[in-house]
């Protein structure tokens, strides 16, 4: 489906520039197209049809179309509108028509245009020659209460072995705002066969859903009424309306994001530098940006930010640490220098062509 796609504004989501890097980077180039080895794993591989190749290269703005861009006013997105897994909420929407994907991952309440840097970072990277893929989970909107970390998972892989075997895909990066982190960290974990298709990831506003939630008065009572709820076995009937009053959650759900060492619990504070490396250490295989604002009004004040970052950037083997000065949650404020760093990251640690898995 080639469409535009417009809103008159973008919600920020509810969540749970000085530049370092321990990391080294290498220059490269996306691989030429060649059979994948998860081709192989997965099939029912067909190639779309000429005219649905024919829109989408128009609607990306490359050379081939004469068509606007991937942006073509303010909150108007030009692409391609897709189903890549069997339920209704699960459509992504994308920019340009390359073998090369960013997926946007959003955090707790978002969906599509969840952050201003969104439009400047299509446009940058159509002009490297790649997409921005903007997804839907069972968890978008108001569902995030109802699902989970594994959910989401799942799903994420469903939209890359999309991607591979319809879109003949050469790799992505994943781009993960606020929960979107969690959402990073818990698929890389699963080792899904698609996940070897992730040549890098960015890290956005990785934050503590647990210690922004304990600064609220109900939180100590509603963990307790969940984890009571779970031991009875009902961890999958909602909360109480005033645990979550923007939207329903289950006891499960709650209690991963708000109680110690949580499912959901990878990014705050107190953590034991231990435990953020049991929580984070897989992660050192891959190549990652996190991206920390430095202003981020969902980090409690007694926090060291600076102190946070360094900690969590070790824990995944040395990641390369982005610090933005006065920055919200976000990036709002900051949008030219987020989309730099972000093109930067991507030009270095973009598809490699395909590991062989025997070697």
């Amino acid at each position: 489906m080639n469409l535009s796609l417009s809103s008159s504004s973008s919600p920020p989501s509810n969540p749970a520039v000085s530049t370092s890097s321990s990391s080294s980077s290498s220059s490269s180039s996306s691989s030429s197209a060649t059979t994948s080895w998860i081709s192989v794993i997965i099939r029912g591989r067909f190639d779309s049809s000429a005219s649905m190749k024919t829109s989408a290269n128009s609607a990306s703005g490359s050379p081939a179309g004469d068509s606007p861009g991937p942006v073509v006013k303010k909150n108007n997105f030009h692409g391609l509108l897709f189903k890549y897994g069997p339920k209704p909420i699960q459509v992504a929407f994308k920019t340009g028509d390359y073998k090369q994907q960013v997926i946007f991952i959003g955090g707790l309440s978002d969906g599509f245009m969840a952050t201003e840097y969104l439009e400047p970072l299509a446009i940058a990277l159509d002009k490297e020659e790649w997409s921005l893929v903007q997804i839907l989970l069972s968890s978008s909107y108001n569902g995030y209460g109802t699902s989970s970390l594994q959910q989401d998972a799942k799903e994420l892989d469903q939209l890359v072995s999309y991607l591979i075997n319809k879109e003949d895909s050469e790799g992505v990066v994943l781009l993960g705002h606020s929960t979107g982190c969690q959402d990073i960290v818990h698929y890389i974990g699963t080792n899904a066969a698609c996940s070897r298709a992730v040549r890098g990831a960015i890290f956005q506003a990785p934050v503590s859903g647990r210690e922004y939630r304990a600064t609220l008065p109900e939180t100590a009572a509603m963990i307790d009424l969940a984890s009571t709820m779970i031991s009875e076995g009902r961890g999958s009937y909602l909360m109480p309306r005033e645990a979550s009053p923007s939207s329903p959650i289950t006891a499960n759900r709650y209690y991963s994001i708000c109680s110690y060492m949580g499912d959901d619990d990878m990014f705050s504070s107190d953590l034991s530098d231990e435990q953020l490396r049991m929580k984070l250490g897989h992660m050192a295989n891959t190549p990652c940006q996190v991206i920390f604002s430095m202003r981020d009004e969902y980090v409690p004040e007694y926090v060291d930010k600076k102190a946070l970052v360094d900690r969590v950037c070790k824990a995944m083997g040395g990641a390369e640490k982005i610090e933005i000065e006065h920055a919200n949650h976000s990036l709002s404020n900051r949008v030219d220098e987020a989309v730099e760093v972000m093109v930067d990251f991507v030009r270095r640690e973009g598809p490699k062509g395909w590991d062989d898995p025997w070697h």
